[in-house]
């Protein structure tokens, strides 16, 4: 029992032992941290690294009340911030500990404090404010609500008002168009409206310029150098001066997309708006060709912005009234373009004002007709019955509308619309099955005279048998139809007749299914749209989804076995020729020089550089069926190139295909081998 008592006793003494000098250790070490002064200097650095949580909140709390007023040079504090906030925008912490209110407080201090800003590394520190506010805010309301109570409004308009640079104004407007897109932020910004709306129109309207002539014209070293790091950061080696000047370029074009953002966020919450945004008549008529090049492939842009304006009078009015941007409109719903039905939108809108109708039917009647047969495009449904609807209304047989007689051109285009949707249907409705079987056969017939004649030369003949098989072609019989329009718009090529080859072209690219998956309507149209001049966007983009739809073809095999082998993803040299031109006419500097000045768009491509026209292959191949039972268009056969291979890049921002520079520097090498025709895509 003794033993007993004395082991217990002995435990005991040793646990208090070890617990006493335990804790003499945790005082030790306490004592350490408060001697060591890198873990008491107050940085950020040291303050994010406490291990202890609640010690680290309030180091970090201090060090973000104490940064705006310090006098050091704390660039590199505000960097790692902004990496935190482009880390994780939705993390609370930083935010609830005041890293949105010092933000804004040193923006504020550098508009006011110049001397202070030109020391060290704080050149950079209100880009990078303000990309920590635009961060923070870009998913979370309360993050929003925090910025607005710091008061980062004003000094972001000021930014975005030129106060510093196009560098600082992109952050900027990225940044106020966040706070504008949340319910409970926007009124703090719809207060300075009528200040917002033409400091935004005037940055979309002049950054490409300003960008180009206030950088990438300046030779590099006399670029400003926080800007020249902020734009290669983490870039070494040879290549750092022309990724440079990649970078200022897809830095122009956000800046552009970003201020059209916060403009159509102001035009989206607050119709008032939409006057003071059409007060500019020069900022209507760009304003749908501000399409942000290929690195902007997901933004709506103007083409958005657009579709706001056309949701009211004043908007539709100034629209209207301005025939640059009816043209706009008209182009961009005749291309290929991802936003296409945005154009038609607009346009529809337009038509179903009893106000604006009559002036918007006479510049787009014709351009909406040949658009007559779309069934579905991206998101919506049944826009062709949409755009009959919206022409033939109130429309009579002597082509007076709403009391009102039509122009020539347009009166013609909604009287064939009314023939063939209204007249002809309720014809081919009465007719037996046999009847209608009858007349394809004719329809057959005609097409292949037609390209007998087109083989022997006569194209004008060729055209009038296309013709005629169309007026017989059932319009259900929709296959037909699309390469009856198709082979048309190739004579007409043929006799550089470039207005009705893109009709035409347009038309079949309409009956596609899905829409505009004709490949070689494609190619036509972008022929025709070059033969045209100015239209070098248009032309671009479906050059492109021309090779989609041809590399594509090559690798799933739709193509005849002949053409297969070991040079499957060549791509005919013609087309390979356009993309390289166009890509160099539609650049986002392409029309502005050190001046900051435009081109005419008209004069960016002299007549003699036209691209030499190239006929398709045949059409008669294996279809399959889409999800409303309708023939998907893919090609069947292609007669082969001669061409050299063709190498793709792929974008980093868009994943749009891009021609890699050494590539089209080998494509101007002289050849071994000449091409035995430029006609290689023959008639279907």
């Amino acid at each position: 029992m003794e033993i007993t008592t004395r082991s217990v006793q002995s435990s005991t003494s040793k646990s208090k032992s070890k617990a006493m000098a335990k804790i003499v250790e945790e005082e030790e070490q306490e004592e350490e941290e408060d001697e060591d002064p890198g873990l008491s200097c107050g940085c950020f650095f040291c303050a994010i690294k406490q291990p202890d949580a609640r010690l680290r909140r309030a180091s970090v709390a201090a060090f973000f009340r104490e940064l705006p007023y310090s006098e050091h040079d704390d660039g590199g504090a505000v960097v790692a911030v902004w990496r935190a906030a482009m880390d994780a925008p939705d993390d609370p912490e930083l935010p609830s500990l005041g890293a949105i209110r010092c933000m804004s407080l040193l923006l504020a201090r550098t508009l006011a404090d110049a001397a202070w800003c030109r020391r060290g590394q704080n050149a950079c520190v209100p880009y990078y404010a303000a990309h920590v506010v635009g961060s923070y805010t870009i998913r979370s309301s309360a993050h929003a609500e925090l910025a607005v109570a710091a008061g980062a409004v004003r000094p972001l308009l000021a930014l975005l008002g030129g106060a510093m640079t196009w560098v600082e104004q992109r952050a900027a407007a990225r940044a106020l168009g966040h706070l504008a897109s949340y319910d409970a932020t926007f009124p703090a910004v719809a207060r300075c409206a009528d200040e917002a709306v033409p400091l935004a129109v005037h940055a979309a309207s002049t950054c490409i310029g300003d960008v180009y002539a206030n950088y990438v014209a300046l030779a590099p070293s006399k670029r400003p150098k926080y800007q020249r790091d902020l734009l290669t950061r983490g870039l070494v080696g040879a290549g750092v001066d022309a990724a440079e000047d990649r970078k200022a370029e897809e830095w122009a074009s956000q800046l552009q997309c970003w201020s059209l953002y916060f403009l159509s966020c102001l035009a989206s919450r607050d119709p008032s708006s939409h006057a003071t945004i059409c007060q500019d008549h020069g900022f209507l008529s760009e304003l749908c060709r501000m399409w942000g090049g290929l690195a902007n492939g997901d933004s709506p842009a103007g083409v958005g912005l657009l579709r706001l304006l056309c949701r009211s009078a004043v908007g539709r009015g100034a629209i209207a009234a301005c025939p640059d941007a009816l043209s706009g409109l008209c182009d961009l719903a005749q291309s290929s373009d991802d936003w296409q039905y945005m154009a038609i939108d607009c346009l529809l809108l337009l038509l179903d004002d009893h106000d604006t109708w009559h002036a918007v039917a006479d510049a787009t009647a014709p351009c909406l007709v040949d658009l007559a047969e779309l069934r579905r495009l991206g998101p919506r449904r049944r826009l062709g019955d949409a755009i009959t609807s919206a022409l033939l209304l109130n429309d009579d047989d002597d082509g007076h509308v709403r009391g009102r007689a039509l122009g020539a051109e347009a009166k013609e285009a909604v009287a064939s619309l009314r023939e063939v949707k209204i007249e002809r249907k309720e014809r081919e409705e009465a007719m037996s099955r046999d009847e209608l079987l009858e007349r394809k056969l004719v329809a057959k017939e005609k097409k292949r005279q037609g390209n007998d004649m087109f083989w022997h030369g006569e194209v004008a003949r060729a055209i009038e048998l296309y013709t005629e098989a169309l007026e017989v072609c059932p319009l259900s019989a929709r296959r037909e139809r699309l390469v009856l329009h198709s082979n048309r718009a190739q004579c007409r090529l043929a006799r550089r007749e470039a207005d009705a080859a893109a009709s035409d072209a347009t038309r079949a690219l309409s009956l596609a299914r899905p829409a505009n998956a004709h490949a070689r309507s494609l190619w036509r149209r972008a022929q025709a749209y070059d033969m045209k001049g100015g239209m070098a966007r248009e032309s671009l983009l479906d050059c492109l989804a021309f090779a989609g739809a041809w590399i594509d073809g090559r690798k799933h095999g739709r193509q005849q076995p002949a053409a297969r082998g070991a040079n499957q993803q060549k791509l005919p040299y013609c087309v390979a020729r356009m993309i390289g031109k166009q890509m160099g006419v539609t650049g986002l500097f392409a029309g502005v020089w050190a001046g900051g000045g435009k081109a005419r768009r008209d004069d960016r491509i002299g007549s003699d550089d036209r691209m030499p026209r190239c006929s398709d292959g045949d059409d008669d191949g294996d279809d399959e069926e889409d999800d409303d039972g309708d023939a998907c268009d893919h090609d069947g056969s292609e007669e082969e190139f001669y061409d050299t291979e063709l190498r793709f890049c792929r974008s980093a921002v868009s994943g749009l295909p891009i021609m890699a520079e050494e590539t089209w520097r080998s494509r101007l090498a002289p050849r071994k081998k000449k091409m035995s025709s430029v006609n290689c895509l023959v008639i279907s």
